[in-house]
């Protein structure tokens, strides 16, 4: 379990300027520069580092070996799906035929993309089992935010939309769920979940009304249980009048073996960037489709890709849309990388995803309940792509919490789960292995938390101040998230005298 990750002591690259230094000369511009800012901006030249091209290389290569990312190990974050990905898809996205694509190219001229993007919002439709895709959500919850003023439309166009102003969301929802239907205007109204770790059908009922506008969902749910009783629930609710919103955040589990359309969702955002393969993080890329049934069609975002007998095209002619909500036609090279990744892996290969996903989810969650210290909740649940730990008893018996744990597990090579999340499970620890992580890999996880609650019962310090072999160790994180404290932009040291 040795591990020690890459430290150097790298200063900031504009600290490694000298003057005079160049990394690259571009030829002599014969033709006179004029600038087109007015005076009033060009204060100053800029004042940008000057080093070699060795010097820049080393100083970057350098901070890439003190980080960590799903190319070096597993990433267990729970409900991320920090899947490997295929490079082959980096690849083909770096071609020109994708990198010189402009947006507002002559419509003739990108008949191949409109094609792939065509293609690609039927293939998602049939994989959810709905009748129509926008791809332009740039995120998950953008997809979110969209399906929530979809209801809106929805509600609207059949004159109670003044009424219908609750939006339900389950205690075990993703924090993005009440934040999407705030942002649309909705109040939330939130119900607890139930001793199987679903929702609680008596609270649903509680909370069904006339002023509902719909039920926000995840199947499997943040527990990494699925709903037994999703068929009863779409009743519930579409007999109050509301629509049934599936959040796709934990599609990965699905694929190939339920479609949440035959489940009775209305609305459906997908994660491109979790499911389909690109990876993400730190912001981004993303991308959010998002599938309606055929009576909500009218309302997706414009334009939509269509097509004739001759030519692909953009729509925009859609009256009762919702509108524009991102620039141009939707994140492009993320989707060609969606386009591909289904291409490649078939039919067989996804519902495969499904399989091997489950497989390590419940492999793994078995492993690490016998830890001492640990706990699996709600027992005796068979779960699908992810499932949640609780470190409560190891909190309580040796004042080591989830956070201590995560942490130390960092020491050990082993990037840290999502913690305290959900809200619902005290000491969380969310963990999604996902299908690209091996048998070998798994075993080395539950050999470090092994580890890690060994020393917790019998040399606690070391958990408690834990990281130590990692480029940057503990942290004081009431201090680093304090606003007087953030300085996310670099000033010369005179400057900041």
């Amino acid at each position: 379990m040795t591990f020690k990750q890459a430290h150097w002591n790298e200063p900031l690259i504009i600290e490694r300027s000298s003057e005079g230094r160049v990394g690259f000369s571009s030829p002599i511009c014969e033709t006179p520069t004029v600038s087109i800012l007015p005076e009033l901006l060009r204060k100053r030249p800029a004042r940008l580092p000057e080093l070699s091209e060795t010097e820049v290389v080393r100083h970057y290569v350098r901070l890439s070996q003190e980080n960590y990312g799903v190319d070096l190990g597993m990433y267990p974050l729970g409900s991320c799906t920090m899947k490997y990905n295929p490079k082959f898809l980096d690849k083909l996205v770096a071609t020109p035929k994708v990198q010189d694509l402009h947006p507002l190219q002559d419509i003739d001229s990108v008949q191949g993309i409109l094609r792939i993007l065509y293609d690609l919002s039927q293939w998602l439709a049939e994989i959810v089992g709905l009748d129509k895709v926008s791809l332009q959500p740039a995120a998950g919850a953008h997809g979110e935010f969209t399906g929530a003023m979809i209801m809106r439309a929805h509600h609207r166009r059949n004159g109670d939309l003044e009424k219908r102003d609750e939006l339900i969301v389950p205690d075990s929802a993703h924090g993005t769920n009440p934040a999407s239907a705030a942002m649309a205007g909705f109040k939330v109204v939130e119900i607890p979940s139930s001793r199987e770790g679903c929702v609680d059908l008596q609270a649903l009922r509680s909370s069904l009304s006339p002023r509902t506008a719909g039920l926000m969902l995840t199947n499997p749910n943040t527990l990494g249980i699925f709903e037994a009783g999703i068929s009863e629930i779409a009743k519930l609710v579409h007999d109050a009048g509301g629509l049934l919103y599936y959040d796709g955040a934990n599609l990965n589990a699905m694929l190939g073996k339920a479609k949440p359309g035959r489940m009775g969702f209305d609305i459906v955002h997908i994660n491109i960037h979790k499911t389909f393969a690109t990876p993400h993080g730190g912001g981004g890329p993303g991308s959010g489709p998002i599938a309606v049934t055929k009576q909500l069609e009218r309302f997706l975002p414009v334009p939509t890709v269509e097509r004739t007998d001759r030519a692909y095209y953009l729509e925009f002619d859609c009256p009762e849309s919702v509108g524009k909500i991102t620039s141009f036609w939707g994140n492009a090279a993320v989707l060609v990388r969606a386009y591909a990744y289904i291409l490649m892996m078939g039919r067989d290969g996804l519902e495969e995803v499904a399989d091997i996903s489950a497989l390590n989810a419940n492999y793994l969650a078995k492993r690490l309940s016998e830890i001492r210290g640990l706990e699996l909740p709600f027992p005796g649940k068979f779960r699908k792509h992810e499932f949640v730990l609780s470190a409560a008893r190891m909190a309580h018996e040796t004042g080591v919490t989830a956070a201590h744990l995560s942490k130390r597990l960092l020491d050990f090579g082993i990037h840290a789960p999502t913690v305290y999340f959900p809200l619902i499970v005290e000491e969380a620890m969310m963990i999604e292995p996902t299908e690209t992580v091996s048998k070998q890999e798994l075993d080395e996880t539950v050999t470090a938390f092994s580890k890690a609650s060994a020393e917790a019962y019998t040399n606690p310090d070391v958990v408690r101040n834990a990281p130590r072999n990692t480029s940057v160790t503990r942290i004081d994180e009431a201090r680093a998230s304090h606003p007087k404290t953030m300085r996310l932009t670099w000033a010369h040291k005179a400057e900041s005298a």
